[in-house]
């Protein structure tokens, strides 16, 4: 099968007047008399997250930026490094917190890894329609939210309801909404639940006309065009050399999907699509993110057609939680519930990565164990904190509302910047 669809708008688009850039360190041109410096962060509403770029700028072009980040010291690395394996899963919580699940699954998955432990098929269905959801919900966040930065916001409200119905879901799975502490190493904390089920349905059966007219409003709108085409745009050669990942990489047009390449959690078991741009732009991004929504929609329903009957959580006691009816009647499930909250249990030696499809780009997760009750060594590859790097030199040239707007469109987390 093609993994593979290409967006061609179907309108002209005028390429924007070439921008005058000004390297490191590079002679100024004679017409600019005086630069301004501005501060734009760490606590300005637009730049979605506490984290600052002081700009230098000649009348309202930026002539280069510096950005800074440290401003949340949340240190999540060293603090797993001292913390037993499963409770590490909130930390992963806090990274990207508009598509918590997938952290958390990811996580589990690089234990799994280490352990060699086998994951039911039910337990894996149930995580691939959790982590689809999440995509879903990251890139409603993220392509309403640049909608409302380019000055429309009655989109913005339409996906916040949708929004809120993925909250809802994720509620009945595990009893969370934002930080969700989803599943356990070895599978699912609980079975997918006819209230779960219900609540699913509904929401696919309406999502489609709610997103439909979402992309009515934006897709061909010509203010929103001409705000995002050919605004902060990227080759494919330079997203590769900074180590994009995700929709930006593939808005860039490299068709490149770690779900793909490197499938989990029965992931080749399904039909889908990898979106792919052309220019690399705000508006390619933009597409893209919507169109990985529609395949996200599509993977969700195979997986809930085909949802396997079975276990949702693989045979080992040592590692997985048992459940809470059976710790009140079961000598050995409270043994071992005993264990694995005490950290009594060491895992074995080894070096691991596992990498998953998160919202923004492969997030990964390098695991050292030297044997103990904790990770030796812990570092999360976390996708925003790669290509933020890039963000100065996607903005020199440009205004400072386009500089607004590409950071919008690139998803910037905070959460993952800061580890």
């Amino acid at each position: 099968m093609s993994h593979i669809k290409e967006i061609q708008p179907d309108v002209q688009i005028v390429p924007a007047q070439p921008q005058v850039k000004v390297e490191v360190g590079q002679a100024l041109p004679e017409y600019i008399n005086e630069l301004t410096t501005l501060n734009l962060g760490p606590t300005h509403p637009a730049t979605h997250g506490v984290f600052q770029n002081i700009l230098q700028m000649d009348g309202e072009k930026i002539i280069s930026g510096v950005p800074t980040i440290g401003y949340i010291h949340r240190a999540f690395e060293k603090i797993a490094e001292n913390r037993p394996f499963y409770q590490i899963t909130p930390l992963t919580d806090r990274l990207n917190y508009c598509s918590s699940p997938i952290n958390n699954m990811g996580w589990h998955m690089t234990v799994e890894k280490l352990l060699g432990i086998e994951v039911p098929r039910r337990a894996q269905y149930i995580r691939v329609i959790a982590m689809e959801l999440a995509r879903i919900s990251d890139h409603l966040i993220c392509n309403g939210i640049l909608g409302v930065d380019t000055g429309a916001f009655t989109g913005f409200l339409y996906l916040f309801q949708e929004r809120e119905k993925i909250y809802d879901i994720y509620e009945e799975i595990c009893g969370s909404r934002l930080t969700t502490n989803m599943g356990r190493i070895g599978g699912m904390e609980r079975d997918f639940n006819e209230r779960a089920e219900a609540k699913l349905r509904q929401f696919m059966k309406g999502f489609p006309a709610v997103m439909k007219e979402f992309e009515g409003l934006f897709n061909r709108n010509r203010i929103f065009m001409d705000r995002t085409v050919d605004v902060g745009p990227i080759t494919a050669e330079r997203a590769m050399n900074y180590g994009f990942t995700g929709p930006n990489l593939r808005a860039a047009g490299v068709d490149y999907d770690v779900r793909v390449m490197n499938p989990y959690s029965s992931y080749e078991d399904f039909e889908f699509e990898i979106p792919v741009g052309h220019n690399g732009d705000t508006y390619d991004r933009f597409m893209v993110r919507n169109q990985e929504i529609w395949q996200s929609y599509r993977i969700i329903e195979q997986a809930l057609e085909k949802l396997p009957e079975g276990p949702y959580f693989a045979d080992a006691p040592e590692y997985y939680l048992p459940p809470k009816k059976e710790v009140y009647r079961s000598m050995e499930a409270l043994i071992y519930h005993f264990k694995i909250i005490m950290g009594e249990i060491d895992a074995p030696a080894g070096e691991v990565y596992h990498p998953v499809e998160g919202g923004n780009g492969e997030l990964g997760f390098y695991l050292i164990s030297d044997g103990g009750r904790t990770p030796y060594r812990l570092h999360f590859r976390r996708p925003c904190f790669i290509y933020y790097q890039a963000f100065p030199e996607m903005m020199v040239g440009t205004t400072l509302s386009d500089a607004i707007v590409i950071m919008s469109s690139l998803n910037v987390i905070a959460g993952e910047l800061d580890a």
